[in-house]
């Protein structure tokens, strides 16, 4: 028996009927045709089906999409600018060389947005470990962190709390 939910994602107010035990990863990938976001190892562990949930990074694979009712989603699709431009943390990694293969970048991003509007300045240490759910077999993290601290940095700065 399917069931019907609303929520919004990436801006735009959804409703969709879903089996009650569907992921939201299903739901966003098979229903929604949001492809950012990646299944990977579907236990949680990998970050590649990471997506905001009221701002808050999870991993979709593992999250209802029952539990999305009501909710503000965010995938990587929903980062574009109003003429498809990359978002600055898109740049970031493509600027820092942070992407090789690509299927961990959507759930990285999306961890950088997360980390970014929380509006803390972080160590590379501390970028580190807010990575640390996510598994990259292509660029050794360091351009990865390299990324991640730019952008982190950039957005301190311009929001003048340096």
């Amino acid at each position: 028996m399917l069931k019907l939910i609303k929520m919004t994602v990436n801006g735009k107010e959804v409703e969709t009927a879903v089996d009650p035990r569907e992921s939201l990863l299903d739901t966003l990938r098979n229903r929604l045709g949001l492809t950012s976001v990646k299944r990977g190892c579907e236990v949680g562990e990998c970050g590649a089906c990471t997506v905001l949930v009221d701002g808050e990074a999870i991993d979709s694979c593992i999250y209802l999409a029952v539990w999305a009712e009501g909710r503000t989603i965010l995938t990587v699709e929903g980062l574009r600018g109003p003429n498809g431009e990359l978002s600055p943390i898109q740049q970031a990694f493509i600027e820092e060389a942070a992407v090789q293969c690509g299927f961990c970048t959507p759930g990285l991003i999306m961890t950088a947005v997360e980390i970014v509007g929380s509006g803390k300045r972080y160590t590379r240490e501390e970028l580190r470990k807010q990575i640390s759910g996510h598994l990259c077999r292509c660029t050794g993290y360091q351009n990865i962190l390299n990324a991640m601290e730019r952008i982190v940095n950039e957005t301190y700065k311009a929001v003048g709390q340096d």
